[in-house]
């Protein structure tokens, strides 16, 4: 008896690596795209009057659509229902519509416009360009989140039994490069356009229609991979229709482990994405420069670098909710030494250490989180657990800018701001401490290696 041996796309090295390769790129765009306007936080106070509870709004709209319209929850349905490609598609082209949108308000195209006109004639502390800004944003964080579910299910799938942890460890770099691009291309791109806001947008809008067209040799591929899994019974019609059951989702609400994992996302997202858009005009002030987004661009160049070593020792040793508790307590020592340390002695290089130290933690923390999801929640669910995680830290990435921006409008001075992201760096800890506790009971094997 002669036994088939069925080759799959992703048992090629080659194909499976170059598979995430055009799902990362996409990302990275995402990631450029976010931060586009940050390092340009005084010219849009010149330019367009924004000041800092108008940025803190804005970027906090990125949020709004995901939380109170549930945008989110949606999200992780249409995933399992529809699957990778169709979702993937769909967020990329969301992305594309809220970046233009965007553009346009920020553009000369928008000014004098009866839209403006009407924009300005409500809620009138929020400038018009602002309005519409955050109309787009929200459009585009709508495509942004749903890409990011999107891209950690369709990992797992090509890298289920392989190097999952490193390939999301390696997606997760590639796309904080993106932050990297932003804090040095921006206000290149501003520059090079006479100071305008809207050059870096319409640049980054450019950039989200490229990784559309990524995604799409992506989809090629993974049809591919499909038809070789149905080929070898490993996929079947019936078993894609009965994939996904409404009633399972209960499966993610009564789980303990979920929502510990889904609690210390929130609070540690909310200490570093927020601060994000912050740093840069945190560092100018702080410092005396004007070149505060430069500096702080080496932050996410570090745990670009280092977050695939760490997927690869948690796929060969385990130890991810050690290394959960460890990136926590790093953060709480940054943020506090950013509130008192760093003013006492405003260095450059005390300040590149400490956001150095700082991407040692961002490495961390989602080195070690993303790849435990499913050790946690049924495969039939999992795009639905990472949205609604995804929804939860949303809330915090909301509330967080908001609070961040009026306190800024209220003292003047970034020292309770940053006391705040410190806190929640503490009860991160103590969650942290909770979930290697519950994981040691349960025996889900967060503390074991991937590879077996």
């Amino acid at each position: 008896m002669t036994q088939t041996i069925h080759r799959k796309l992703n048992d090629s090295a080659f194909a499976r690596w170059t598979a995430l390769i055009l799902i990362s790129l996409m990302m990275f765009f995402a990631y450029m795209f976010v931060d586009m306007l940050s390092p340009l936080k005084e010219l849009l106070d010149t330019t367009l009057n924004w000041n800092s509870t108008t940025f803190g709004t804005y970027a906090a709209s990125e949020y709004f659509l995901n939380v109170f319209c549930f945008f989110l929850i949606f999200a992780g349905i249409i995933l399992d229902k529809m699957g990778i490609r169709f979702t993937g598609l769909l967020s990329a082209s969301l992305m594309v519509i809220g970046a233009c949108i965007k553009f346009y308000a920020m553009s000369e195209w928008f000014v004098g416009t009866g839209l403006e006109a009407w924009l300005n004639s409500w809620w009138v502390d929020l400038p018009g360009s602002a309005k519409l800004a955050c109309f787009g944003f929200m459009i585009f964080g709508c495509g942004c989140e749903m890409a990011g579910t999107t891209v950690s299910k369709s990992i797992a799938k090509w890298f289920k039994g392989k190097e999952m942890a490193m390939a999301m460890g390696l997606e997760m770099s590639i796309a904080r490069l993106g932050v990297f691009a932003a804090m040095w291309l921006s206000p290149m791109v501003s520059g090079a356009f006479n100071a305008s806001v809207s050059a870096p947008v319409a640049f980054g809008a450019v950039l989200l229609m490229i990784g559309l067209i990524f995604y799409f040799v992506f989809v090629l591929m993974d049809r591919k991979l499909d038809a070789q899994l149905e080929a070898a019974g490993e996929l079947t019609q019936e078993a894609s229709e009965e994939e996904f059951k409404f009633s399972d989702l209960g499966k993610i609400f009564t789980s303990k482990m979920f929502w510990l994992v889904a609690l210390l996302c929130v609070l540690y997202y909310s200490a570093i994405f927020p601060f994000q858009r912050y740093a840069p005009d945190f560092l100018d002030k702080t410092l005396g420069i004007t070149n505060g987004a430069q500096l702080f661009s080496c932050f996410p160049i570090l745990a670009m670098v280092l977050t695939p070593f760490l997927g690869a020792f948690i796929d060969r040793k385990g130890k991810a909710a050690s290394m959960l508790m460890i990136g926590s307590l790093i953060m709480i020592a940054c943020h506090l030494s950013f509130a008192f340390l760093l003013p006492m002695f405003p260095s450059k290089v005390l300040a590149v250490a400490i956001i150095a130290i700082l991407g040692v933690s961002f490495s961390l923390v989602p080195a070690a989180l993303w790849p435990s999801v499913p050790k946690i929640i049924d495969e039939r669910i999992l795009g639905s657990a990472y949205c609604v995680i995804f929804w939860i830290q949303n809330w915090g990435l909301l509330l967080v800018p908001v609070v961040i921006g009026k306190v800024l409008d209220v003292t003047g001075g970034y020292t309770m701001p940053m006391v705040i992201f410190s806190s929640f760096g503490v009860v991160a800890l103590f969650i942290g401490m909770l979930l290697k506790r519950e994981d040691k009971k349960k025996g889900y094997g967060m503390e074991l290696p991937n590879i077996k």
